[in-house]
């Protein structure tokens, strides 16, 4: 088995700068690595990946120490029948019906307003301006909670994104999220606590409300949940939104396109979640000893899946190394649900229940943007460079346009 000597070192400076070529390099290796720094064992193949997410012997186990400190116990920790049952309770929120009637007037709303502040200037910072904001104003205001929280929402998911991403574990990154864990803890508890006895038509109130076969979520399920939705339902949103912006603008005929063709926004964004994916590794933990392409995992093991990499394997896709949203081999029909050819919404049993969410928040976004912006470019002189290892997007994204 190789080892993280012979193979890309995952905590270099090297790989955070340019994870791509590490990816490529892997697939002329084993398909099995062991990090002897991260303690994990790293896989990389699309179909070895698609099991690990699929195949319940593949646990969430790791959970307890990689995200329940910051979060608290959350519905990515539980499996049978007390994991469909709390999925059951969350679900309908984000999907159908509730999503359209109920929330994307909320999410048009949130886009506009960002927008309003730099539509007449020529110029922004779709990072910085708009992306980083909106995913977490939205979910603030889906929850129904104060607007004017806005920011002290966005320190919080600042905070915890740097927590579950600390793979060399800095001390006071560790110490920030804590920090984070129990303020959002004194916050969210009295509201909890305060909306059961007064239900309203807002997120919260669904998930105080909601029951399913006599059970409801407790107060900590509820926080616990808002606190994962924090990083699951921004980070998503907010590194695709400013991938796709810097994806089309380097393929101006694609750009184009999609200026023309509206509808082509769903395939933009599933081309950008399978090339430059927002999460670029998940991790499991097998239940069992389990044979893999590349050798045996043992069980307990800490298992990395790197998403990134399964997502450019060139046995699944054509070309991988090429954004191309007409592709044949990602139907944008499945994008979006359990059936998804790429990997980045995870799939199986704990496939994100917020996808379609994302993907209404990023239609209405980039609909906006595209209104806003009719001759979008990036600005003179500059280059998009990504940031990250855990999670992964661009820096800054600088546009300039004529004003409507």
């Amino acid at each position: 088995m190789t080892t993280a000597r012979e193979a890309p070192d995952i905590l270099s400076p090297e790989f955070a700068a340019d994870p791509y070529s590490a990816y490529e390099a892997m697939f002329d290796g084993p398909s099995l690595i062991w990090h002897e720094a991260m303690n994990s064992y790293v896989i990389f193949r699309y179909d070895d990946v698609s099991r690990a997410f699929k195949e319940g012997v593949f646990t969430t186990d790791n959970y307890e120490w990689q995200l329940e400190p910051v979060h608290g116990k959350t519905i990515l920790q539980l499996d049978g029948r007390e994991h469909s049952v709390r999925r059951a309770l969350v679900a309908p929120a984000f999907r159908g019906q509730e999503l359209e009637q109920k929330f994307r007037p909320v999410i048009e709303r949130n886009a506009r307003e960002l927008i309003d502040r730099f539509r007449n200037t020529g110029s922004a910072d779709v990072v910085h301006d708009f992306a980083r904001h909106f995913p977490i104003n939205v979910i603030v205001d889906m929850l129904g909670l104060d607007r004017g929280d806005h920011e002290r929402f966005q320190r919080w998911y600042t905070s915890i994104i740097a927590f579950l991403g600390n793979l060399s574990q800095d001390q006071d990154i560790i110490a920030d999220g804590l920090r984070t864990r129990d303020e959002l803890a004194e916050y969210m508890i009295p509201i909890i606590r305060e909306r059961r006895n007064n239900l309203s038509d807002d997120l919260l109130s669904t998930l105080c409300a909601a029951e399913v076969d006599g059970t409801q979520m407790s107060d900590e399920d509820i926080k616990a949940f808002v606190s994962l939705l924090l990083a699951a339902g921004g980070e998503t949103t907010d590194k695709a939104l400013a991938s796709i912006v810097s994806n089309l603008t380097a393929h101006p005929e694609q750009l184009r396109a999609v200026q023309r063709d509206r509808s082509l926004i769903p395939q933009a964004f599933a081309e950008t979640l399978r090339y430059t994916p927002p999460v670029h590794m998940i991790m499991r933990q097998p239940a069992e000893d389990v044979e893999l392409s590349g050798g045996v995992v043992p069980a307990g093991s800490t298992l990395t899946c790197l998403i990134g990499a399964a997502n450019r394997d060139p046995e699944r896709f054509s070309d991988p190394n090429t954004f191309d949203l007409f592709r044949e081999d990602l139907p944008t029909n499945t994008a979006f649900t359990a059936a998804a050819q790429h990997l980045s919404f995870a799939l199986g049993r704990h496939f994100c229940v917020g996808a379609m969410l994302a993907r209404t928040e990023v239609e209405v976004g980039m609909n906006q943007l595209l209104d806003a912006m009719p001759d979008l470019r990036i600005a003179d002189g500059h280059t998009v460079v990504e940031e990250g290892v855990f999670t992964r997007g661009p820096a800054a994204v600088p546009v300039r346009f004529t004003p409507n």
